[in-house]
C-alpha cells in the first residue's frame, strides 16, 4: 500500500490555537525587543505585554460560535490533541484575564524592585501561554507539556528578586515540589499507556472501559499516581507545603498569578484526566478527591485562622492559607463528578467558582500590594485604619473579603458557594457538604476580623501591632505615616483593583450570568 505525502500532511486550524499561540508570539517579542530597548525605555516592554495578553483574550471571541479542533489523527478526524470547545474558552478566559490583570499589578513592581524587565515579561507570557494551551490539550503528552511550559517559568518568576534570601528560598521550594510533580504524574501517564496503548484522552477512556484483567491493577494504579502529580499542582493537601513561603517570597504580583493561574492549571489537568480519560475509574478518583477536598478546605482555613496579625507578611500568609482553602472548596464538585451522571453540571460549578474566585482574589492581591509600597512588612496589622487613609482601597479589599467568604455584598462568592454544597448534596456526598459547610463558618471569623481591621481608627506610636489574634493589633508608626501622606497610587495598580472590583460588583448583582457561562462548558 502507497501511502501519500498528501496523506500523512494535516491542516492546523490557527483560529482555534490563536490564544496560546499570541501569547506565546508576544514572549518572543519581549524577549527580542529587550536587547534593543535601552535601559530608560524598559517600561515599554510591559506595554507590549500587556497588548499581547489583551490580544490573545480577543481572539477567544471567534471561537464563541461553536467548537473547533485541530492537530488530529489522519486515521480518525474524531480524535484530535486540540480542541477549543466551550471548557476550552472559558478557562483560557479565566487565565488570560487573570494574566492581564497581573500584568497590570506587575508594571510598578518591576520598575520599584528592580526587577529584570525583559525577562520578567517573557515568562510571563510564556506562562500564561502553558496555561492556555492546557485546557485546550486532549492527549496526555500535550497535557504534560502545557502543564510544564506553564510551571517552568514560574519558578523563574519567583526567584527573580536577586540577592533576596526569601526569594531564593521559596524559588527552591516550589522547584523541588514541582519537578517531583512532574515527576509522579509522568509515572501515571506511563502507567495508563501500558494499559491502554493510547496517549489521546478519548482513546484512554476506551481503553480503560474495556482494560484485560491482568491490566486492571497497573491502570488503576496509574490513575491513582497521576492524580497525586495533579494534586501537587492545586496543593491539595498534603501536597501544600510549599504554598506560604512560595507567596511570601514571591513578587507580590507573581504571588497573585500562582494563586489563580498555577491553580487553574493543576485544576483544569485533574478535570481533564479524571472526567474525560478515567470515567470508568471513578471508583478509585472519586473518593480520592473527596477526601482531599475535605483535608485540603480544613487544613487552609485552620492555617488561615492562627496567623498573628504582629508578624511579618501575616496579611500575604493568610491570603496563601486561605487559597489552599479554596482550592478544597474548588475539589468538591470534580469529586461530585464522580457520583452523578451528569458530570457536566458539577464541572460548571467548579468552572464558575473558579471564575469568581480569580476576580476577587487577584484583587485582593492587587490592594495588598498597594499597601506593601508603605508598608513593606505587608502585616495585616498594617491595614488598620485603611479606610481614613485610602477609603476606596478599603472598601474594595472589604469587598472582595466578603466575597471570599460569601457573605452580601459579596453575592457572587455565596452564589458560586451555594451552588458547590448543592452539588455535593446532588451527588450523595453528604458528609462532604457537612464538612465544607462547617470550615465556611471557620472562614468567616477571619475574613471578618481582617475586614474590620480596615474601618478602625488609625493609632500611631512604635508599640502598636502587637495583637494576638487576627483582628488585634495597630498598624504601628507605618500605619500612621501611611494616614499622613499616603503615595500615589500608580495608574496600573489602580486600573487592576478597579477592574476587579467592577467584575466582582456585575457578578454579584447578576450572579446568575458566571452559571450559565460555566453551565455551557463541558464535556
Amino acid at each position: 500500500m502507497t501511502v501519500t505525502a498528501a496523506g500523512l500532511v494535516q491542516s492546523i486550524d490557527w483560529l482555534a490555537i490563536a490564544p496560546p499561540t499570541i501569547a506565546a508570539v508576544a514572549g518572543l517579542v519581549v524577549l527580542v525587543a529587550d536587547l534593543f530597548v535601552p535601559e530608560h525605555r524598559k517600561p515599554v516592554l510591559g506595554r507590549l505585554a500587556i497588548a499581547g495578553l489583551a490580544l490573545a483574550a480577543l481572539s477567544l471571541l471567534p471561537l464563541l460560535g461553536g467548537d473547533r479542533s485541530t492537530f488530529c489523527l489522519t486515521s480518525d478526524a474524531d480524535v484530535c490533541s486540540y480542541t477549543a470547545d466551550h471548557f476550552t474558552l472559558a478557562v483560557q478566559f479565566l487565565v488570560l484575564a487573570g494574566a492581564l490583570l497581573t500584568a497590570l499589578l506587575s508594571v510598578g513592581a518591576v520598575a520599584e524592585q528592580r526587577l529584570p524587565a525583559g525577562e520578567f515579561w517573557f515568562l510571563l507570557l510564556s506562562s500564561a501561554a502553558g496555561a492556555a494551551l492546557l485546557p485546550a490539550s486532549r492527549d496526555l503528552a500535550t497535557l504534560v507539556v502545557a502543564l510544564e511550559v506553564a510551571s517552568l517559568p514560574s519558578f523563574a518568576l519567583v526567584g527573580l528578586r536577586r540577592g533576596d534570601r526569601l526569594s531564593s528560598e521559596a524559588a527552591l521550594k516550589f522547584f523541588l515540589s514541582s519537578v517531583a510533580a512532574t515527576a509522579i504524574t509522568l509515572l501515571g501517564v506511563s502507567f495508563v499507556y501500558a494499559a491502554t496503548g493510547s496517549m489521546h484522552l478519548s482513546e484512554v477512556a476506551r481503553g480503560l472501559a474495556d482494560v484485560p484483567a491482568r491490566l486492571d491493577h497497573l491502570a488503576a494504579a496509574g490513575v491513582a499516581i497521576t492524580l497525586v502529580g495533579f494534586a501537587f499542582k492545586t496543593a491539595a493537601v498534603p501536597f501544600h507545603f510549599w504554598v506560604p513561603d512560595t507567596y511570601v517570597g514571591a513578587p507580590l504580583p507573581v504571588a497573585a498569578y500562582l494563586s489563580v493561574i498555577g491553580k487553574a492549571v493543576g485544576f483544569t489537568g485533574i478535570i481533564l484526566v479524571t472526567v474525560l480519560a478515567f470515567p470508568s475509574y471513578a471508583r478509585v478518583w472519586g473518593p480520592a478527591v473527596a477526601v482531599l477536598a475535605a483535608l485540603t478546605m480544613t487544613a487552609g482555613n485552620v492555617a488561615a485562622l492562627r496567623q498573628r496579625p504582629d508578624r511579618a507578611h501575616s496579611a500575604v500568609r493568610l491570603l496563601a492559607w486561605s487559597s489552599v482553602a479554596q482550592a478544597g472548596y474548588l475539589l468538591v464538585p470534580i469529586a461530585a463528578a464522580a457520583y452523578v451522571d451528569d458530570p457536566g453540571r458539577a464541572i460548571g460549578s467548579t468552572v464558575a467558582y473558579a471564575l469568581m474566585y480569580a476576580a476577587v482574589n487577584l484583587g485582593a492581591f492587587a490592594v495588598a500590594a498597594l499597601v506593601a509600597r508603605t508598608s513593606p512588612a505587608n502585616r495585616i496589622a498594617d491595614y488598620r485604619g485603611l479606610y481614613a487613609s485610602r477609603p476606596l482601597a478599603a472598601l474594595a479589599l472589604g469587598f472582595f473579603l466578603l466575597c471570599l467568604a460569601g457573605l452580601p455584598p459579596g453575592v457572587i462568592g455565596l452564589f458560586a458557594k451555594v451552588t458547590v454544597f448543592s452539588v455535593a448534596v446532588d451527588a450523595g456526598l453528604g458528609w462532604l457538604a457537612v464538612v465544607m459547610a462547617v470550615n465556611v463558618v471557620i472562614a468567616l471569623y477571619y475574613y471578618l476580623l481582617w475586614t474590620a481591621v480596615l474601618f478602625r481608627t488609625p493609632e500611631a506610636g512604635p508599640e502598636a501591632g502587637t495583637g494576638a489574634g487576627v483582628g488585634a493589633g495597630a498598624a504601628g508608626a507605618s500605619g500612621s505615616t501611611r494616614a499622613k501622606h499616603p503615595l500615589p497610587v500608580p495608574a496600573p495598580l489602580a486600573a487592576a483593583i478597579g477592574l476587579a472590583a467592577v467584575l466582582g460588583v456585575v457578578l454579584s448583582g447578576a450572579p446568575q450570568l458566571i452559571l450559565r457561562f460555566a453551565s455551557a462548558t463541558l464535556l
